[in-house]
């Protein structure tokens, strides 16, 4: 059983920064493939960012060249950090992990409990 934690979130004003945070225990973090996915009020979850047990990225188009999603194998622990924020940008931030890479789709088996981005204009 993975257990995932999540960290880092805050309520930031537009063109600001924040890094997420996620550490992963019950498992050998470098045999899993981890995401982050954000859900906003009234909208569908969506992927933002994912990297797999090789170190490979996906990004979602709406925040290319503004996130960057890393890890530390050493902590077994999962980054996102956020550059250039937007007010859209704001939504409930989970991290996913599962020894299947699922990229951006949302069939990830193991889910934190989410922590919460507020960007204000």
């Amino acid at each position: 059983q993975v257990q995932l934690v999540e960290s880092g979130g805050g309520s930031v004003q537009a063109g600001g920064s924040l890094r997420l945070s996620c550490a992963a225990f019950g498992y050998s973090y470098s045999s899993l493939c981890m995401g982050w996915f954000r859900q906003a009020p009234g909208k569908e979850r969506e992927g933002v960012a994912a990297i797999d047990s090789d170190g490979g990225t996906s990004y979602a188009e709406s925040v290319k060249g503004r996130f960057t999603i890393s890890q530390d194998n050493a902590k077994n622990t999962l980054y996102l950090q956020m550059n250039s924020l937007k007010p859209e940008d704001t939504a409930m931030y989970y991290c996913a992990a599962d020894f299947f890479d699922w990229r951006l789709s949302g069939g990830y088996n193991y889910w934190g409990q989410g922590t919460q981005v507020t960007v204000s204009s």
